[in-house]
This record gives C-alpha cells, structure tokens and sequence, in this order.
C-alpha cells in the first residue's frame, strides 16, 4: 500500500532520481520546452514552477537574492541558468500567482508506446 508516500520514484533509486529531475528542469528553463513521457513532465512541473517563484519573490531583495540564488544553483548546478532564471524567466511571471508552465499530450512514443508529453513554460508578459 502507497498509504502517506508522496512522489514520484519512475523506477530509479534517489540519485539517479534526483539528477533527472534536476536536469530536465535545467534543459526546460535553457529551451523553454521540452519533450519527454508524461509522467516524468508531472514529476518535475512542481519543482520547476517552486524555483521560479523563489527567485520571483526574490528579485528586488538584496540579501535575500543572495539566498536565493545560492539554492537555485545548488539545484540546477548551473550558475548560467541561474542567472536566466533571475534575469528572464521569472521578471516574466511578475503578475503572475503560479501556473507558470503547461503540459500537452502528443501521443504515445512509437518505440514502446509510452505517453509522450511537451512541457513548456507559458507565454509571461514580456512575450507577449
């Protein structure tokens, strides 16, 4: 029974778990969309949409920015993404109360018939 068990395991153990997550939400946040199963898009759209509001609430701060962006690049590994992240993506979703990507359904994958999905980050008002 899954009674109190909460996520996603996709059948890898914690690190390797770990390291897809981190490195899909980078690739999403450097492309702006990505394609990949379905269930591994669900797993990581909380995740990606928790760093953009972190950095989002963290933009106009001084100290905090610091903080802030400190834990992003602990996540993404990535201090160029990082700075994507403040600079671009989330001064995008300023008016914005979460909800910051979508996830599409483009059918089954034709090797092993697996749910295939686009996950992209939504139009902010910059692109608009």
């Amino acid at each position: 029974m899954r009674h109190r068990i909460s996520g996603r395991i996709l059948g890898r153990d914690a690190g390797h778990r770990k390291a897809l997550f981190r490195n899909l939400v980078r690739e999403l946040y450097l492309h702006g969309r990505i394609i990949t199963t379905e269930a591994k898009a669900r797993a990581i759209r909380a995740d990606a949409e928790k760093l953009i509001t972190k950095a989002k609430n963290n933009i106009a701060e001084g100290a905090g920015r610091v903080h802030a962006s400190r834990q992003l690049v602990a996540y993404l590994n990535d201090k160029t993404v990082t700075k994507k992240v403040f600079d671009e993506i989330a001064p995008r979703y300023a008016s914005r109360n979460g909800g910051y990507t979508r996830i599409i359904k483009i059918g089954k994958r034709q090797g092993d018939a697996a749910d295939m999905a686009i996950i992209e980050l939504v139009e902010g008002e910059a692109s608009a």
